[in-house]
């Protein structure tokens, strides 16, 4: 199947209804970013993604990007997809006007990034680096790497990459050796070679701006001494013309189980009299600014997780509905059915629908935090936003991630033996999903980020004020007796206990006890996952019993998911619990020794 439509429905609800666009439009710069605004621009996106885009997956599993000579060359149709992607405006939704973006806010352009994921993982790599790589030059460029840099970039004439990984340096950046050695001229030039390398190389724009971690000569030891370069594929003159090639080159790409359209290229820098590059900010603070991308990157990533499983949903969704097999259980049919009437089928696919609902909400009013943190007028109002949204970005990252893992295995256990056929396409999507949490760190990365920055660093301040607001929704359920609303504030409110009580966990024992702590960072993590989406579920679980009456269809449908998410994944939240606190993770965990593995 190559067919992909954007729940365009579901998406404007989360919008308004939970990430209050109405609100983020009114901010400073944002007052023509409305619903009708958004609705018209998710609505040309779905187009491109639905009728561009998605048609080019399958495509790009069967015949993927390939190397020759240090040339690659994208999949079919890739290219001259990217140039209507960059001919739409799509690479600059969330970019500044001034650089010739649309300045719309994040919130809108996260939806837009979940269907161009959706509809095809390996192509939305590219424009995923690139926001990094713009996002990264807006805050420590130049102005004029601002000036010749970001307008090509925002109109997909040139792209972006990150260049951290080194062969003897992964997730370790204190590790990194690749060296710059200053010119005179205020340029340098850079040796080593960089792994994993997103889109590092291609024939779909004229130009590819590498951001690239390196050492100056006498830098510090450690991750105190890495600094930020730009070194262009090809070099750049005063006026954004192009010159000649510089002196970084692709010597192989990588062979993957998945997102196998999306060249992974091993970058060899300076084996020809080096590479020139340009530094990025102060010396010595490249880290800093590489998290900036990092961050982008991040996000990005998490809304990889929900545009996956949404689409993996979607195919599920429709081989139930055309699959023939078996009598019903109940007798209620003496011939066999639809496999979407056996109960569980219908398990699986609520599974896959509720959990990719509670992710994408989650990550959307994450979306809206950041907009308030970047333009709300009052100071104290932006901090307290900001600290919210860098809570919400592992959780959005690992979360959305791990359980696209599952949604995507469910995708081909809906469609039995046939799932495991790939003519039939569902086993693209979880070969796909793997990688999510494993690159722009690791679920064990973020989870270590959630605890350590996140969480102990201000005492649990953030978390038990994102506690608070559950209670808060918690009380707004009472008076509902609905049995959704009954489920719901039950295990609602168990799983908000259960979040309070690892919280509490983590700040008292996190000096005392860190292995005990840092155990159960991944399930700390999931946990913070299901409590938050199912607050989110909550919340609009309240709005459908609301406005129910007026399109019984829609609001039904929100009624009976946010039912299934109470009762088949909030009812985890209290093994998580006892799997951090009671059992002390650590304990167990680190009971074998080396030798009993």
């Amino acid at each position: 199947m190559t067919r992909y439509a954007a729940p365009l429905k579901d998406m404007l609800f989360v919008m308004k209804e939970l990430a209050d666009l109405d609100t983020i439009a009114t901010l400073p710069g944002f007052e023509d970013a409305g619903l009708d605004t958004a609705q018209a621009v998710l609505e040309e996106s779905a187009k491109l993604c639905g009728e561009v885009l998605a048609p080019l997956n399958v495509e790009g599993d069967r015949n993927p990007s390939a190397w020759k000579d240090g040339t690659v060359t994208a999949t079919p149709g890739f290219a001259d997809a990217f140039r209507q992607f960059g001919e739409g405006g799509w690479q600059g939704v969330q970019h500044p006007l001034e650089y010739d973006g649309q300045g719309l806010p994040k919130l809108v352009a996260t939806p837009c990034i979940e269907m161009l994921n959706a509809s095809n993982l390996s192509f939305a790599l590219c424009p995923l680096l690139t926001d990094g790589a713009i996002e990264a030059l807006l805050t420590a460029g130049t102005d004029a790497q601002k000036q010749i840099y970001v307008p090509k970039l925002v109109s997909g004439e040139w792209t972006g990459t990150m260049n951290l990984t080194e062969p003897q340096a992964g997730s370790d950046l204190a590790l990194v050796r690749t060296r710059a050695e200053p010119q005179g001229d205020g340029s340098f030039k850079v040796f080593g070679t960089k792994i994993f390398i997103t889109w590092g190389e291609h024939d779909m724009a004229k130009n590819i701006a590498h951001l690239v971690l390196a050492r100056t000569p006498n830098a510090p030891e450690g991750v105190k001494g890495i600094s930020l370069f730009l070194v262009p594929k090809f070099l750049v003159n005063d006026d954004g013309s192009l010159g000649a090639r510089n002196d970084v080159h692709c010597v192989s790409i990588e062979h993957k189980l998945g997102i196998k359209a999306s060249p992974t290229a091993v970058l060899q820098f300076g084996d020809h009299g080096g590479a020139i590059g340009h530094l990025v900010g102060e010396e010595n603070r490249g880290l800093e600014y590489m998290f900036i991308m990092m961050n982008a990157a991040r996000f990005a990533v998490g809304m990889q997780g929900v545009g996956v499983s949404d689409r993996a949903y979607q195919k599920a969704v429709e081989y139930a509905k055309d699959r023939v097999q078996s009598r019903p259980v109940d007798g209620s049919a003496k011939q066999s059915v639809a496999i979407i009437q056996h109960p569980d089928v219908r398990r699986m696919l609520s599974t896959m629908r509720s959990l990719t609902e509670a992710s994408r909400a989650l990550a959307y009013v994450a979306a809206a935090h950041s907009d308030i943190a970047h333009r709300h007028p009052d100071a104290a109002t932006r901090a307290e936003h900001q600290a919210i949204y860098e809570f919400l970005v592992p959780v959005v990252k690992g979360w959305s991630t791990e359980l696209s893992i599952d949604v995507t295995s469910l995708g081909v256990q809906v469609h039995g033996g046939m799932g495991f056929i790939e003519e039939t396409g569902a086993a693209q999507y979880y070969r796909d999903a793997r990688i999510l949490p494993i690159y722009e760190g690791t679920t064990a990365i973020q989870a270590n980020d959630l605890i350590g920055r996140k969480t102990v660093r201000d005492g649990g301040a953030v978390a038990k004020a994102l506690l608070a607001d559950i209670a808060q929704t918690i009380e707004a359920l009472g008076p509902h007796d609905a049995l959704a609303c009954r489920s719901m504030k039950r295990y609602l409110e168990q799983g908000r206990d259960s979040l309070a009580a690892v919280v509490d966990f983590m700040v008292a024992n996190v000096k005392r006890d860190p292995n005990a702590v840092f155990a159960g960072s991944v399930p700390y993590l999931k946990l913070a996952g299901i409590v938050l989406g199912g607050w989110q579920m909550a919340r609009a679980l309240l709005v459908a019993m609301e406005k129910r009456e007026e399109d019984p269809s829609f609001y039904g449908a929100k009624i009976a998911t946010a039912q299934f998410f109470a009762e088949h994944v909030l009812t985890q939240a209290s093994a998580l619990e006892a799997s951090i606190v009671t059992a002390k993770g650590g304990e167990g965990m680190l009971g074998l020794t080396e030798d009993q593995f």
